[in-house]
């Protein structure tokens, strides 16, 4: 690796827009510095928010922010269902509109320890392939379920069929799946916290050092 591969090395908090992938925002930041850079966790193309890129020599440290709790909100229509689980996909079930006690109990089935299929528009690999790449071809799979950590889960509105949530989850949980068990999907998505870090000091053009962001996870 050349030496300026490896700098400047630091962390570098993005409040991701919605319609670029994570990839191009870490693309984005690779041009600007010509620094190796990575990032600790994904999001969706439509969905907004934090995310955290590791530059240069900092791109080692990957592991010590994979891991880290996650806080959410989503705006979750409770009268659809579609392939994706999000805006993107088809509509392929149509419920009506939960009253707010029948929300509510739903919603205490979905705290704490919960078993939640991944979604099938997922990177998750079946059979070497990606989930999502076989749900492009209209090939239907059974989809791992994966426990998850659902420590908060709050009712912010609920008007015309559409819930806004505020989560807070353990790492790899699919807000997704959450809307999916409500039978819905996702219209909005936005992280606002990964660990200790928030979206609210969010500035691309800040590179935090790798010493700095590493206390503040101890």
């Amino acid at each position: 690796m050349p030496p300026r591969a490896r700098s400047p090395a630091g962390i570098v908090l993005v409040d991701k827009p919605a319609g670029p992938s994570s990839f191009a925002i870490v693309a984005e930041l690779r041009r600007r510095t010509g620094a190796r850079t990575g990032h600790t966790g994904t999001l969706d193309p439509f969905a907004t928010g934090l995310l955290i890129l590791l530059s240069g020599s900092a791109t080692k440290l990957a592991s010590c922010f994979v891991g880290l709790d996650k806080r959410y909100v989503t705006d979750v229509d409770v009268t659809a269902r579609t392939s994706t689980g999000d805006p993107e996909g088809e509509v392929v079930e149509r419920v009506d509109p939960p009253s707010a006690d029948e929300l509510e109990a739903r919603l205490a089935h979905l705290r704490g320890e919960v078993d939640l299929p991944i979604p099938a528009a997922s990177a998750v690999k079946i059979g070497g392939e990606r989930a999502y790449k076989l749900a492009r071809r209209g090939i239907a799979v059974e989809m791992p379920v994966r426990r998850s950590r659902v420590d908060a889960l709050d009712v912010i509105t609920y008007q015309d069929g559409v819930v806004r949530l505020d989560l807070r989850v353990s790492s790899g949980t699919y807000v997704r799946s959450i809307a999916d068990a409500l039978s819905g999907h996702c219209r909005t998505l936005r992280r606002l916290e990964i660990g200790p870090f928030s979206v609210d000091e969010a500035n691309p053009d800040r590179m935090i050092p790798a010493e700095e962001a590493l206390a503040r996870l101890s």
